[in-house]
């Protein structure tokens, strides 16, 4: 999208930053430990996350630490069954260093298993509990668990991959066998170091098998601190309600993070329920929640209840919140505080609005850049001496995170995918880079907002078209539900066009003429899906991530209803054969 795009032009200025200041001035104890956390803590450091969970169950052992379907836990009780789990895993093998598999819904022991892992030095690996077949066999190949940690509930799909990688260990099991073991720290906790590995996360797949990003102690440990002390500021009588799927970072680590911060509960729900939401908050008395940014939308897209504003919610942390429907969701909902994020499993720094800004993706005090990139293979442009060029505020570009001893690459357990994500001698020789594969804007005062993933913006009559915005426009429109946007390859065109997967409201027709306004009065030219595909359902990721890839390869041979755009005042038409020619031709005009 262009430096002038309606939805992320927002720029950030001192007045800005000066106006929030006030704001964070009863912060400052919590603001100035993470801040020092930050930039004292290395590889090297012993601290890790059992360490800080053990230490906040030793001050305050009767504080309420977990709340599920009416089950609570203290953290000296959660603590001490952690540490029961601990020593069933250790009489079972695992050392430093190992895995555990852990394929579980949301619930007490799949959370106190990670963690009872995390405290003997070895690594959770979170696997995803939607995954079948061949998928789940690959990610259970990729751990190589030595336990492999299975509830009831997953169990179909464990056999549905085949043979199991590692001793399979019942959930049932594993929480009876703990009922008579050591409620006593094990004692390799202590020498757990920040630099070690916490955690496999794997990606979503949407566009292959997916991959596990090593998540360490240290980087855990700074989401804390960036997170929890220098943004959120939860304190003991806060509680922190998530729905989302341990296995993702937005429960594992933002969450728990967060929460263990400010010694604050967690109110873990099941699973994601657009019309329960409210109500889950409310019963759990919860101060905050844990979002994705479609859980935002799927939320605005539910009948006004009473429930809207009935609860005590004043914080809204995560990423993805779009910034055509921030301002819908603050008014609607009554949340005070938005504090979005931008990271990724296998980033080395995050970007968090501690300010409070609406339409940004907030900052970051350590080194990044964003810079000019080459379209065709989204790597950085560099220029005759071989160095890269960084955009001026308010444009878009490539976001590349330095990596340092402060911030080092933790990467996937593929070495070789590890090195494809770094970039050398970007701005000097020697200096080293992570690519996000993510474009995103540069706002000023070290703040960013998201734009969209390089992999997903196509370029359409010499323009990049980043998707994410698309779709938000697309889904603005009272009669659309759930939109995709892609590129589709025209024959004798260059570059793609574009094209709309979308799933109408109930009782909801196409109305060409009046979505085809709606699109062109909120988007430049070029930017305006040309393909218009009807669908029942979206298919999406547990994390609500759209999977793209079948239908930009199923392009506009479908047997959906297909609309093709007719021009700016007849707007969407039924498909009719002639017309990829009439693109290729020039004679659709916007």
């Amino acid at each position: 999208m262009n430096a002038d795009g309606p939805a992320t032009a927002r720029r950030i200025g001192l007045t800005d930053v000066v106006r929030a200041l006030p704001g964070l001035a009863r912060h400052t104890p919590q603001i100035a430990r993470g801040a020092l956390d930050l930039l004292t803590l290395r590889p090297t450091t012993r601290e890790s996350i059992g360490h800080v969970f053990a230490t906040r169950a030793a001050r305050h052992p009767d504080r309420p630490f977990l709340v599920f379907e009416g089950r609570r836990y203290t953290y000296g009780e959660a603590n001490a069954w952690v540490n029961r789990y601990a020593s069933v895993l250790a009489g079972r093998g695992v050392e430093a260093g190992d895995v555990v598999g852990i394929l579980a819904t949301n619930r007490p022991e799949t959370l106190l298993a990670a963690l009872a892992t995390v405290k003997l030095g070895a690594i959770a690996g979170m696997l995803n509990h939607n995954q079948r077949g061949e998928v789940l066999a690959h990610s259970q190949r990729v751990l190589g668990s030595r336990v492999l940690v299975v509830g009831a509930e997953c169990r179909a799909a464990l056999d549905s991959a085949g043979e199991p990688v590692g001793a399979v260990l019942d959930l049932a099991d594993l929480d009876a066998l703990a009922r008579a073991a050591d409620p006593a720290e094990p004692p390799r906790c202590a020498a757990v170091t920040a630099g070690s590995t916490a955690f496999y996360i794997f990606t979503s797949g949407t566009t292959g098998l997916p991959k596990a990003s090593a998540m360490s102690h240290g980087r855990w440990l700074k989401g804390m601190a960036g997170l929890g002390r220098l943004a959120a500021h939860l304190g003991p009588h806060d509680t922190l309600y998530c729905c989302l799927p341990l296995y993702h970072n937005n429960a594992l680590t933002v969450s728990l993070s967060t929460v263990l911060a400010g010694g604050a509960t967690l109110a873990l729900g099941r699973s994601f329920s657009a019309s329960r939401f409210w109500d889950e908050v409310v019963a759990a008395d919860a101060t905050a929640f844990c979002y994705i940014g479609e859980l935002c939308r799927y939320l605005l897209n539910q009948p006004p209840r009473p429930t809207d504003r009935a609860h005590t919610v004043r914080l809204a942390i995560g990423n993805g919140l779009r910034p055509e429907i921030w301002a819908e969701f603050t008014e609607r909902f009554g949340v005070e505080k938005i504090m979005e994020f931008y990271g990724s499993s296998e980033g080395n720094l995050a970007f968090v609005n501690a300010f409070n800004l609406e339409g940004t993706a907030g900052l970051c005090p350590m080194p990044f850049a964003v810079v000019d990139y080459e379209p065709g293979t989204g790597r950085p442009r560099r220029d005759a001496r071989g160095r890269v060029r960084r955009v001026r505020t308010g444009e878009v570009g490539l976001l590349l995170t330095k990596v340092t001893d402060h911030s080092p690459f933790d990467g996937y357990t593929d070495r070789d995918a590890s090195e494809r994500r770094l970039v050398r001698d970007v701005f000097r020789r020697g200096d080293t880079w992570f690519d996000t594969g993510d474009l995103v804007r540069s706002q000023g005062w070290f703040h960013i907002a998201f734009v969209d993933r390089l992999g997903d913006t196509f370029r359409w009559k010499g323009e990049n078209v980043a998707t994410t915005e698309v779709e938000g426009v697309l889904a603005s429109h009272p009669d659309v539900e759930q939109a995709v946007v892609y590129g589709v390859t025209v024959p004798d065109t260059e570059g793609r066009a574009g094209m709309a997967a979308v799933k109408l409201r109930s009782g909801a027709e196409v109305d060409g003429p009046a979505l085809a306004r709606h699109l062109v009065d909120r988007l430049p030219p070029y930017a305006v899906p040309l393909f218009l595909r009807v669908v029942d359902e979206v298919e999406q990721t547990a994390t609500f991530k759209s999977r793209k890839v079948k239908l930009r390869d199923e392009g506009y041979h479908t047997t959906d209803p297909l609309y093709v755009l007719a021009g700016r005042e007849r707007g969407y038409v039924p498909a009719y054969p002639e017309y990829p020619d009439e693109v290729a031709a020039g004679k659709i005009l916007i």
